[in-house]
């Protein structure tokens, strides 16, 4: 079979009306969350240059809890979520849409002023 023959799973699912259960939606967009969740603390972490580590003993939590988020492996109660803001200097904010997820840790700014 040569390569202009290969359909994306897209073209596949338009052309056949191919409807996705309903469980493999929500799974979907379960995975989309806790993977925007995880890069935003990814991220908020590495800007304040701190180690796993270091976040964990900020928050009261684990070093192994830290990880399990940044990979996305867990989504964290909202109680935690809080800790976790706390702990990055910072307000979370988490946008939910049906097509797309936001999910930014946005800084505190002290003026030494």
């Amino acid at each position: 079979m040569n390569h202009a023959r290969w359909k994306t799973l897209q073209e596949r699912k338009l052309s056949e009306d191919y409807t996705e259960p309903e469980s493999v939606s929500e799974a979907r967009r379960e995975i989309r969350l806790s993977m925007a969740l995880a890069e935003a603390v990814y991220m908020r972490r590495t800007e304040l240059g701190l180690t796993q580590a270091e976040l964990a003993e900020r928050s009261g939590l684990t070093q192994a809890k830290i990880s399990r988020i940044e990979g996305s492996d867990t989504v964290p109660t909202l109680p935690l979520l809080a800790k976790l803001a706390d702990a990055l200097e910072a307000t979370l904010n988490i946008a939910l849409d049906a097509e797309a997820t936001r999910v930014d840790f946005i800084g505190h700014h002290t003026d030494a002023a």
